[in-house]
């Protein structure tokens, strides 16, 4: 489905609450039907990736109710899993599909996983192989890299991994993983990455312990079904907070954000950058930092992206290209090679769409270099099935001097399905 946006001829104004985090509600499901007991989540995302989670475990044979985003699951522990009867189907979610792998590696059962189009490419070796080295029985497409992928659970032994990338989807996997496992299991990352996975299985009871970067969990641990709060996803914040720094006049609150030290590097880039955003009413959800953001129309100003923060903020990295574009000076994102292996490669992505619009940006082998102060003349442009790019192509749309026609905009619905409402509400403008 295509939609066509007009620039916004006045602010953007208002209040709003995003959805719930992504991460933390597909966890709630993951660590909800492998602990033993009721758990509880309020403010689960009805985006399409993590009801995908819910259909996996249902058809892994675990209660799970629904009632608006009032998730109930009734726990069985993790021997209470069941060996499914029908291939598991994922949808888009790499997440999904890498957390389960690492999951049933240590059940005693047989299970095969499958995505859409864009899955069947993304690589499962960067979790495959360290589940071998545990002695997973793990094969599929091409020696197991690429799905349809099956899984026929084994015994599984503790390592110790120095993975090569610092992916939360690899290190939750391992996780799951030495959870079932003889002996203790140690991850050390290049750079810590997102921490849901930690921070969630503590609050249902798990033991793990970190030094810097390194992470070990003793085996044959037993969790315990608990009540989770999902903060709003501060990655579908994101879109709106950079929209209020570069449309003119504008000035809005994000109620409820989650910021997790893990994921806030965007707002750490974006202040760096000269962004007008007051962090408020500062709290904590199941160990789990939240605040409310104010954010109002700012001059930005240009800087290098790279090293540490890159993993704080590689989400982020589309809707930051884009805020780019609007300020002053030359922005170099580097380290970012992990961008080519999510929906699409978003490194090529997010400039030849940019491009489309008027941008000027150019990639490189690790990132891209963007010079700012462009004019965006809109266009027809293609989210190419990613949610991300297709968000960060309606908000360019606020700004640019023509209409923008975005094509397959319906790939928004996995993170984000009420998105065009919740733009149409603070800019009082409806797509047509």
């Amino acid at each position: 489905m295509a939609k066509t946006l007009h620039p916004l001829k006045h602010s953007l104004k208002g209040e709003l609450k995003v959805p719930g985090d992504k991460s933390i509600s597909h966890r709630s499901i993951i660590f909800g039907s492998i602990a033993s007991g009721t758990t509880t989540v309020d403010g689960f995302l009805l985006g399409q990736d993590c009801i995908d989670t819910i259909n996996c475990f249902q058809k892994l044979g675990v209660q799970i109710e629904q009632e608006q985003e009032r998730i109930t699951i009734i726990g069985q522990g993790i021997e209470g899993l069941q060996e499914p009867e029908d291939v598991l189907d994922v949808g888009n979610s790499g997440t999904t599909i890498r957390l389960l792998l690492g999951l049933l590696a240590g059940r005693p059962f047989h299970s095969v996983l499958l995505g859409d189009a864009s899955i069947a490419k993304r690589p499962m070796d960067r979790v495959a192989i360290p589940l071998r080295k545990m002695g997973a029985n793990i094969d599929g497409r091409k020696n197991g890299n690429y799905p349809p992928i099956a899984v026929s659970g084994s015994r599984l032994n503790g390592i110790h991994y120095d993975s090569p990338v610092a992916s939360a989807q690899v290190k939750s996997a391992i996780l799951l993983a030495g959870l079932q496992a003889s002996g203790t299991t140690t991850i050390t990352e290049p750079a810590l990455s997102r921490d849901h996975t930690e921070r969630m299985l503590t609050a249902f009871g798990g033991r793990l312990t970190r030094q810097n970067t390194t992470i070990s969990i003793q085996g044959q641990q037993n969790l315990t079904g608990t009540s989770v709060q999902v903060p709003a996803d501060i990655s579908s914040a994101a879109f709106f907070i950079v929209a209020a720094l570069i449309t003119p006049n504008s000035e809005i609150t994000l109620k409820d954000v989650g910021m997790n030290p893990t994921r806030s590097g965007v707002i750490d880039a974006l202040l760096e950058m000269g962004a007008n955003i007051t962090i408020l009413n500062e709290r904590i959800y199941n160990d789990e930092p939240v605040a409310d953001l104010h954010v109002t129309t700012s001059q930005l100003k240009n800087i290098e992206i790279s090293g540490d923060l890159i993993p704080r903020l590689i989400d982020e990295i589309p809707i930051l290209a884009l805020a780019a574009t609007q300020a002053k000076g030359v922005m170099v994102i580097k380290d970012a090679e992990e961008l080519k292996v999510k929906e699409t490669n978003r490194i090529d992505a997010v400039v030849h769409q940019l491009q489309q619009l008027g941008a000027s940006i150019e990639s490189t082998d690790d990132g891209m270099i963007i010079t700012g102060e462009s004019q965006l003349h809109g266009g027809t442009v293609h989210s190419l099935g990613d949610h991300r790019i297709g968000m960060m192509l309606a908000i360019a749309s606020l700004i640019s001097e023509d209409k923008v026609v975005i094509q397959e905009v319906d790939c928004i619905a996995i993170s984000y399905p009420n998105f065009f409402q919740d733009l149409s509400q603070l800019s009082n403008r409806e797509g047509r």
